[in-house]
């Protein structure tokens, strides 16, 4: 890697690299420290470089101007849903090729480099947790927990999302001098003011807090979050903050459900049409500034994540696309999802747009990523084909996601490359840190490490180190492990979950997997609503507690597509990235060793005792406006205004948080979740899953 990091020097910082030679001309010893071909003018990288040779290389790197970074996050992608990922002659291949509608997208990894083994959780919150804090998300976040925890015991860890002493990027990248700002979903936390994107870094932020909200209305609803809160999902999921206010959005337009009727080409209330009107925004603003710092903006799609809501405009350019080319939906979920991967799409090359038009293109660095592989339960309507598996697995189609670097500052020999190396989702931290002039221990958290030794004192959770990969992003530009991707420098092996560990080629995976069908190329499709086993959801939850789908174990796993992979299956991805063919019978010995080290990094999971639903966070929802929002230690964070509001307002809050809080109290909150889950699998499954999808064709459901 540090010898990728020379490489990119010399291609894309002239001026550095002249620099260098006349050192090396000072210091005939440099000579021998590269190949020759390297120094002499062939593109050939070196294998080896001596640190005297590494140590000028960064002192050159630096020297160069600092890139613009933008971190463009797509939410429940599925890999077969991008068109570059499609191919294949028959008319499925075909019509699919025309239903995954992403030339904005395919061009933007075209003209830069696909990393084509790039590692996530198979869920929200840890992937992004980690992409926040250059942790591994086993290291900072292993689960999804809802935004109203909190243990009171624990005020480091004892909330959703990031410990409130582990440093973020946008921190880091701030105090090098970068102008930071935040768009769309946050899902690392909400409970104190340290745990919101402001907290984090971001000079400004406009967004939500939750896993999902709606679209239209921009409420916490079931439908969206897939859960029922201890404050009833009464609450708008919509924030923003900047240098003069912090608070629930309060523009009415942006909060007006009503244009979801709209049949215009992009209705105004539309959540993506408010967070790419200012991402647009951002960029502009910055341009304008003269001699401006150089800027990060991370851009969090909603999309293409549940519900399923799109502008009517797009499903019917969808079926117009189809229609050209003879072919027709049959499923509505999967023509609502393509429908909104062609909304993404085109944000996507609005942002690029913008970047051009403004200059700023030229000293880019965009990166691209999803944060999870796509969902195959209903209503999700995701596909991953040809891999196995979706979202809550640990199989390729659950991890292994859609990712690439680009942007003006891609060296132009790279353009259209696939970088093979395994990159984990920690590590665009250290891509980005890396970008800005920072390496090695500038690299490290001294904010967790000083929280260490209290922490211990008292038994609690002690924090991780940084552990995102050093000098990746110059093997990623420079080309390395092009020619042999077998050589893994980074990720020699990789913890992929608690069930699944990465030691390449071979993967493990451990007991029982939800989602592992293949799907076929068109999915969802109307055999998947008329067959006998529907997907279901699988993380359906009651005051942050799980809801079964049934009270027959065996049924429910049949309808989670569930494998039990025992002890361990072993797949080689390199031959089989279908996870096809299990070698554990056939390589034992390998088979023990990485069960070994997969029990062994077990016991290093961070798993502090993040509390339940706090009621108190229901009470500060009325305070602030009916608002998710930090309800700890924030009686100086939101700005205001607040409405006034009427005494029959005053009362009917006053009687809402006196339910809240008697539904808070232990006997009566168990006996609630007792009842939902005694009265779901026979009363609410069926009429839940029936509004799920419909077939198109008049012949299903």
């Amino acid at each position: 890697s540090l010898c990728s990091r020379l490489a990119f020097v010399r291609a894309t910082c002239q001026r550095p690299w002249q620099q260098f030679l006349a050192l090396r001309r000072r210091r005939p010893s440099l000579h021998s420290a590269c190949a020759p071909e390297l120094l002499d003018g062939a593109p050939t990288m070196c294998d080896r470089l001596r640190v005297s040779c590494v140590l000028l290389a960064l002192k050159a790197a630096r020297s160069a101007q600092r890139p613009h970074i933008v971190l463009l996050l797509a939410d429940d992608l599925g890999w077969g849903n991008v068109g570059r990922h499609r191919s294949g002659d028959t008319p499925a291949d075909r019509q699919a090729a025309v239903e995954a509608f992403t030339p904005h997208l395919d061009a933007l990894i075209g003209d830069g480099v696909e990393l084509s083994r790039h590692y996530a959780y198979s869920i929200c919150a840890p992937s992004r947790c980690a992409l926040q804090t250059g942790r591994h998300p086993l290291r900072v976040n292993a689960k999804n927990t809802g935004v109203l925890s909190a243990n009171p015991a624990d005020d480091v860890s004892g909330y959703a999302g990031i410990p409130t002493n582990m440093t973020g990027v946008a921190q880091k990248l701030k105090a090098a001098g970068y102008v930071t700002h935040f768009t769309g979903k946050w899902d690392a936390g909400m409970a104190t003011p340290a745990h919101t994107p402001a907290g984090r870094g971001y000079d400004s932020s406009y967004g939500y807090f939750q896993h999902a909200n709606g679209y239209w209305d921009k409420r916490g609803r079931i439908e969206s979050t897939g859960a029922v809160d201890l404050c009833l999902n009464q609450f708008h999921d919509f924030f923003e903050e900047n240098a003069t206010y912090r608070g629930g959005v309060l523009d009415p337009a942006a909060l007006d459900a009503s244009c979801s009727a709209d049949a215009g080409p992009d209705p105004p209330c539309y959540a993506e049409k408010l967070f790419k009107d200012r991402a647009v925004g951002i960029i502009e603003a910055h341009a304008a500034v003269q001699d401006a710092s150089p800027l990060f903006y991370m851009h969090s799609f909603h999309l293409a994540h549940t519900p399923l809501n799109v502008p009517q405009s797009y499903v019917d350019a969808a079926d117009k696309r189809l229609a050209a080319h003879g072919f027709a939906f049959d499923d509505a979920g999967r023509r609502n999802y393509s429908a909104m991967v062609s909304y993404l799409d085109g944000v996507v090359g609005a942002i690029r747009t913008s970047l051009e038009q403004t200059k700023m293109w030229e000293n880019a660095f965009v990166a691209f990523a999803s944060d999870n592989g796509g969902p195959l339960y209903l209503p999700g309507s995701a596909n991953n084909h040809p891999h196995k598996g979706g979202k809550y697995s640990d199989w390729e189609g659950g991890l292994r996601t859609v990712a690439a670097v680009s942007g003006g500052v891609v060296p132009a020999a790279r353009r259209g490359a696939a970088y093979k190396r395994v990159v984990a989702v920690a590590d665009w931290y250290g891509m980005f840190l890396n970008l800005a002039g920072l390496s090695g221990r500038q690299l490290d958290d001294a904010a967790a490490a000083a929280a260490n030794p209290e922490l211990e004192r008292m038994g609690l959770p002690t924090l991780y180190p940084v552990e995102a990969a050093d000098g990746l992003v110059w093997d990623v530009l420079a080309g390395g492990g092009d020619g042999d991707a077998q050589q893994q420098p980074f990720h020699p092996s990789l913890q992929l979950s608690q069930s699944a560990l990465l030691r390449w080629p071979h993967k493990l995976v451990t007991g029982i997997q939800v989602f592992s069908n293949h799907t076929g190329v068109l999915y969802p499709n109307c055999s998947t609503l008329g067959g006998p086993l529907l997907p279901w959801y699988n993380d359906s939850k009651v005051f942050d507690e799980h809801l079964d789908w049934a009270s027959d174990d065996a049924l429910e796993r049949e309808h989670l597509w569930a494998e039990d992979c025992g002890s361990g299956c072993l797949y080689d991805v390199s031959e089989d990235p279908g996870e096809a063919r299990d070698l554990a019978s056939e390589q034992p010995a390998l088979l023990a060793s990485m069960i070994a080290e997969l029990e062994r990094r077990n016991a290093d999971v961070f798993l502090p005792d993040r509390g339940g639903d706090d009621v108190a966070a229901c009470a500060n929802g009325v305070r602030v406006g009916g608002y998710y929002g930090p309800w700890i230690a924030s009686d100086d964070y939101y700005t205001g205004p607040f409405s006034p509001k009427t005494p029959a307002e005053e009362k009917t809050d006053a009687e809402y948080v006196a339910a809240v809080e008697a539904l808070a109290r232990p006997f009566v909150e168990a006996s609630a979740l007792a009842a939902a889950r005694a009265l779901f699998p026979g009363y609410g499954r069926d009429p839940l899953i029936a509004s799920f999808d419909r077939c198109l064709n008049g012949t299903g459901r």
